[in-house]
């Protein structure tokens, strides 16, 4: 049975000290955000750095709000891996494709680094994560099912 991660209230306000192997098991069913801006700002977080909320709840802060001026306003935050890869598409129809192991680690309060630099005026709309097959078998299963797609849609 998977141990449940969530806190109660009582353990929240309480400094609590883990063991080995609970931080083992916290590090191993970490998640990282990735959270973008608009002037190509960007940066990794792990998904402990934001809590959880109830629904109609005001939510925590993503991004250092006093550097608004200087980033611009968040374009996406969205769960990644190691191996991904995003692809950024600018306003002006620039298109960049980055490693998201690149992408510095940072906390949650912080502005994050420039991994799209924009020209002037020119801004982030949209960010896409791009996964890779994690193995060569389940990128023959890919293969075989789209051309097994295409044999079938002639033949009617």
């Amino acid at each position: 049975e998977e141990e449940e991660i969530a806190l109660t209230n009582e353990e929240v306000g309480e400094e609590a000290e883990l063991s080995d192997e609970r931080y083992e098991f916290l590090k191993a069913h970490e998640q990282l955000v990735l959270t973008v801006t608009e002037y190509g700002y960007g940066k990794r977080s792990s998904s402990y750095d934001f809590r959880l909320t109830g629904r109609g709840g005001k939510g925590i802060r993503a991004t250092d709000v006093s550097k608004t001026a200087e980033i611009g306003r968040l374009v996406a935050t969205f769960p990644v891996g190691n191996d991904d890869q995003i692809m950024l598409v600018s306003d002006g129809g620039t298109v960049i494709r980055v490693p998201v192991n690149g992408i510095r680690f940072a906390s949650r309060a912080t502005k994050g680094v420039t991994i799209f630099n924009t020209a002037e005026g020119e801004k982030v709309v949209s960010v896409e994560r791009i996964s890779e097959p994690q193995s060569d078998e389940e990128a023959e299963d890919v293969a075989s099912s789209e051309a097994g797609a295409d044999d079938t849609s002639g033949s009617e």
